[in-house]
């Protein structure tokens, strides 16, 4: 396996993790979803009738939780206390409850260690929002990916509605500027490109002409070698 280090970094809704899997398979590396770890953190505290923005009470309920990523096939899993989450973990709820934890200090250093330990390892391209400034300043490329509210929301929308949920653009419009805003107003580690990320609008782009282009700018950058 090759040991390059990959970070990619962007806004909610982005096409970050579509784009990172790809990414994986075609330079054969793990790929490892950081916000997933965040969005199982926020669906213990969401079970469990813990407030996600409230500090105090997140941070005292952590000793009842535990995060895993398993590995399959290339095929990510994450566990949360054991039990797989990977469906239930992409919501619009979910999304702005790990928004939420994320801004937490506590939380943020109690999944540093597993982040860090597996950018150690190397051969790995990871994602989510301080990924190139925090969890891999040395990465080999670092990738800003950015999209404007309406495309991101459109495309969550379609998602979603393809899954046979009951939503409207509007409300998921609304919800994508809202997380935008707490994910880069947030005195923790606020959602920001690194100063030599390489800033990436996919806007107009399908999912193949991204990773084309993304993979042309990680060969300019030499991290394929």
């Amino acid at each position: 396996m090759k040991k390059i280090k990959i970070a990619l970094d962007g806004p909610s809704s982005s096409g970050k993790s579509t784009l990172a899997r790809a990414l994986a398979r075609e330079l054969s590396i793990i790929y490892v979803d950081t916000g997933a770890l965040y969005r199982a953190v926020g669906l213990y505290m969401v079970r469990h009738g813990i407030e996600p923005k409230d500090a105090e009470a997140v941070t005292a309920a952590l000793g009842g939780v535990k995060v895993e990523l398993a590995y399959a096939d290339g095929v990510q899993t994450v566990l949360l206390n054991g039990e797989d989450v990977g469906g239930l973990i992409r919501t619009p709820a979910i999304s702005m409850a790990a928004s939420a934890v994320s801004a937490i200090p506590a939380v943020r250093a109690f999944l540093l260690g597993l982040q860090k330990d597996m950018v150690e390892r190397g051969g790995v391209i990871m994602d989510g929002r301080d990924i190139g400034t925090v969890i891999m300043p040395d990465a080999d490329a670092k990738l800003f990916l950015v999209a404007s509210a309406e495309a991101r929301a459109k495309r969550r929308w379609l998602e979603m509605t393809a899954k046979g949920v009951d939503c409207s653009y509007e409300q998921i419009l609304s919800e994508t500027v809202a997380r935008d805003e707490a994910d880069s107003s947030r005195d923790i580690a606020p959602l920001k490109p690194a100063e030599d990320a390489i800033l990436f609008d996919n806007s107009a782009l399908n999912i193949e002409e991204t990773v084309a282009e993304a993979l042309r700018l990680i060969r300019e950058k030499g991290a394929h070698e």
